[in-house]
């Protein structure tokens, strides 16, 4: 049974009375189907079709309540050989649910068989469902009973068949020829268009019709190829729909096909913004499966160039965010400063945007000589510069009035809406990955979660600087206080092994050989790694079946949420609030779709 509070990061297999689910099995004895063990480091309960919606809302509701519904998916399960003790199962749909309260999480199970793939809906109990059921459908082809419009949401509306099926190719070269005739691309531009009434609504109102106006995808507001159909009557935004898929690449379905090492670099490029910050999570979760703990050394590069891209990635969000409300310079500067880090950044992994320099087990090499002088001479610039951009764009009244109280919420609706991050903490809720359940050594830094107050545009932004100056903090102090030893752990599954044993041993070339050409075998079991990326927290939720690569990867990724959230704050508002907003959410598309 796997019963562990996050935050310690105590053994799944350890026996603990949890009230929790003590208070489930009472309720719903003959409903809990299977406990199951794995390496997640969160509870894992399989339940029944009938009950699922009633176990929800009793988490949902129950004191500290499990209030953000933080990922739900599904699994193939139909090519997975290692399977022993649980139920039976085609397709399993899985719902990750975070208290914030509580500080831990859960996960839930249902399993499906393939003739009879339908689930009720459960967006009545997490509005954020709403996305990610179309999401499951799209995919996996899971009917959810009672959503209120299961259609397509990263394929296109015209796509035949569900890609993360086993069934479904993972090549391209597995597919026919493609051509598109005239007459295939007018069906393709016909499904595009929109179709008020297929969405509740209506063309006119008090005998004046509304204007109906996509806002990308491709328009520099819309921050990449992300399209939202706005029904306006003026300025006024009576009701929007946001578009997106158009940048999906199908991430998840590549992880089928890659070694568990060489698929580091798909990582890269799901938030294309945060460099090493997409290796981390997904090499912490591999390490897990590999049982792999690594040298203090290797904690501290890791969080020292997480946080560099951190700083990197928040420059920037305030750079465009600034363009967003009319200023002009400021993405210039912000850029001027980026190529500071870029050039630290390059200095020490030898690349820039796309580093992909993590490595099962420790990072591709050790710090090179020199490397102190380029980060202090980074840290010694960038305080004044964000003094700068305080005084200069922060505190400008125009800047202001267009960000004060403008498109706030509150706390408890962005849990609702599944929002983590700085677009959570800028509601005043203290919760960070890196202080509340902390991984690769954050343990051991000093350092303090900016805040907001109000939940608005202003927030947004004014928190992302103080994030950078206490990415500055921990910077400094790995600097000072750079651990010795080794850049990778000394055990047989790291990823390519230590090159001095390489060249001594003849096991360990052997070893090499395999691990870089066909990859590490993991054992049969799962395991989970959250942390907190720079838009919010990011996962990986890896399955293994005792193969070379993964039979399933999940990315749950901080940016799909947050744009399921924009139409229930701009219903009644103005387009310029949008565009403000747009800007305060900080999100990239390929981190959306993946």
């Amino acid at each position: 049974m796997s019963v562990v509070t996050p935050a310690h990061g105590t053994s799944n297999n350890e026996s603990v009375a949890d009230p929790v689910l003590d208070a489930i099995r009472q309720q719903w004895g003959g409903s809990v189907v299977c406990e199951q063990q794995t390496l997640t480091g969160l509870p894992v309960i399989w339940v029944s079709r009938d009950s699922l919606v009633d176990v929800l809302g009793f988490l949902r509701q129950m004191p500290q309540p499990f209030s953000l519904l933080y990922d739900l998916s599904a699994i193939d399960e139909r090519m997975r050989s290692h399977r022993h003790g649980l139920p039976a199962s085609d397709f399993t749909v899985f719902y990750h649910l975070l208290s914030v309260d509580r500080n831990r999480d859960i996960m839930l199970k249902v399993a499906l068989q393939n003739d009879d793939l339908s689930l009720p809906s459960c967006v009545s109990v997490f509005a954020s469902a709403n996305w990610y059921e179309r999401e499951v459908w799209d995919m996996f082809g899971i009917h959810f009973s009672g959503h209120p419009r299961l259609t397509r949401i990263l394929m296109p509306p015209t796509w035949t068949g569900h890609p993360l099926r086993k069934d479904y190719p993972a090549r391209a070269t597995e597919f026919d020829p493609y051509s598109m005739t005239v007459a295939g691309q007018e069906t393709e531009q016909q499904a595009l268009k929109f179709d008020p009434e297929a969405w509740g609504m209506k063309r006119e109102r008090n005998g004046s019709e509304f204007m109906f106006l996509n806002l990308g995808p491709n328009h520099p507001s819309a921050h990449g190829a992300f399209r939202i159909v706005l029904q306006l009557d003026g300025e006024e935004v009576v009701d929007c729909v946001p578009d997106i898929g158009y940048h999906h690449r199908g991430a998840e379905k590549m992880a089928e096909r890659q070694s568990w090492h060489s698929f580091i670099p798909y990582t890269d490029r799901i938030d294309y913004t945060g460099g090493v910050m997409n290796n981390l999570p997904y090499v912490l979760a591999v390490e897990k499966l590999a049982g792999i703990t690594v040298p203090s050394r290797v904690e501290t590069i890791r969080v020292m160039m997480a946080e560099l891209f951190r700083i990197n990635s928040h420059l920037l969000f305030l750079g465009t965010y600034l363009q967003d409300l009319g200023a002009m310079s400021p993405v210039f500067f912000a850029f001027s400063d980026r190529q500071r880090a870029y050039e630290v950044i390059e200095g020490i992994t030898g690349f820039r945007m796309h580093p992909a320099w993590y490595r099962i087990g420790g990072v591709m090499q050790d710090l090179p000589t020199g490397w102190e002088k380029l980060m202090q001479g980074f840290l010694d610039w960038m305080p004044a510069r964000l003094r700068e951009y305080e005084r200069a764009m922060m505190d400008n009244a125009i800047m202001r009035e267009r960000t004060k109280h403008i498109v706030a919420y509150n706390t408890e609706e962005a849990l609702e809406w599944g929002v983590t991050g700085p677009n959570l903490r800028a509601t005043g809720c203290d919760f960070d990955l890196r202080k509340k359940r902390p991984y690769s050594g954050y343990q051991n830094f000093d350092f303090e979660v900016p805040l907001g107050s109000n939940g608005d545009v202003f927030d947004r932004g004014q928190i992302r600087i103080d994030e950078m100056r206490q990415s500055l903090r921990i910077i400094q102090q790995c600097v000072d206080h750079m651990p010795s030893g080794d850049y990778k752990a000394d055990h047989p599954l790291t990823t390519p092994p230590p090159r001095e044993r390489m060249l001594q041993h003849i096991e360990t070339l052997i070893t090499h050989f395999l691990q870089v050409s066909w990859g590490p075998v993991l054992k049969p079991n799962e395991s989970l790694q959250m942390i907190e990326a720079t838009k919010g927290i990011n996962s990986y939720y890896l399955t293994s079946d005792g193969n070379t690569m993964s039979y399933r990867t999940r990315i749950r990724t901080p940016s799909f949420p947050h744009l399921q959230q924009i139409p229930s704050l701009m219903k009644g508002g103005f387009v310029p609030d949008l565009i403000a907003h747009l800007g305060s959410i900080d999100f990239v598309m390929a981190d959306v779709d993946r």
